[in-house]
């Protein structure tokens, strides 16, 4: 769409890009868009964010990289599309934070409290998330590919087609998660809790499954492979309600729930 330069837009788009961009202002969030739209630039923030408070921000777009944000509070903060590439979260407090499609790739995140956030297609692949909290957070789609969820907290996360391919996962606790048509394949899962958590049509190809709490999981139409460690108990039965597809890999048949079928209750083997 052209802009005729006496219009009111027009004007606002000649103010945004000046002959000398040395013009420094402040506006509301609404404003910002609207520059933004315009096409003025955004000040790079400063690099030490250390503790600030940030809540309710819009800070969609924003340039983060490398800045560090230690127990910064972002909570509900607006961050889709930030770039943060190198930034340092640790211990930030983000509930109910949007950051979706952001790309938070090997990102330090490590104790964040991320509850109730919108992580929707978000790139955390290597990313450290050592004992993060993502209760109820939504996930959907994310790549986690390589990363590190050492004792995380996932409660009732949204993981639908998530990719968490070679993830760290040990100790986590996915308690009633949604990980329908998830990919773990080669993924440490060992002494996880997936109680209640919904595995249908994920692909568990190689992944570390020892004394993982696998109780009333779903876990039907999963594909497994002979690299696969179930928790002990479980692992004749798993493949006797299975498949072949060929290629050494395996297809869950029959009824969802993890005790179905069995003669012994699916719970963690010590």
């Amino acid at each position: 769409m052209k802009t005729h330069r006496d219009s009111p837009l027009g004007r606002l788009a000649v103010a945004a890009r000046p002959s000398r961009p040395w013009l420094h202002i402040r506006a509301s969030n609404w404003w910002r868009r609207v520059l933004l739209a315009a096409g003025a630039q955004q000040a790079p923030l400063p690099q030490n964010l250390l503790g600030v408070d940030l809540r309710g921000t819009d800070l969609s777009h924003a340039d983060l990289r490398g800045a560090y944000l230690r127990d910064a509070n972002l909570t509900q903060a607006n961050l889709p599309h930030t770039s943060v590439e190198g930034a340092y979260l640790h211990g930030a407090i983000l509930p109910g934070a949007d950051l979706h499609g952001t790309d938070l790739s090997g990102t330090d995140l490590s104790g964040t409290n991320m509850s109730g956030s919108n992580l929707q297609g978000a790139m955390l692949h290597g990313a450290d998330l050592l004992g993060a909290i993502l209760r109820d957070a939504d996930l959907t789609g994310a790549d986690l590919s390589q990363t590190i969820l050492i004792s995380a907290d996932l409660t009732q996360a949204h993981l639908y087609g998530a990719n968490l391919s070679s993830a760290r996962l040990r100790v986590a606790t996915l308690h009633a998660a949604d990980l329908r048509g998830a990919i773990l394949t080669a993924a440490d899962v060992r002494d996880a809790d997936l109680s209640g958590a919904n595995l249908s049509g994920a692909d568990l190809s190689g992944a570390n499954l020892r004394n993982t709490n696998l109780y009333d999981a779903d876990l039907a139409s999963v594909t497994w492979s002979e690299r696969t460690r179930w928790p002990g108990a479980l692992a004749p039965h798993m493949r006797a309600r299975s498949v072949p597809l060929g290629g050494g890999k395996w297809r869950v048949q029959g009824s969802g729930n993890s005790g179905a079928d069995l003669e012994v209750p699916p719970v963690p083997v010590h």
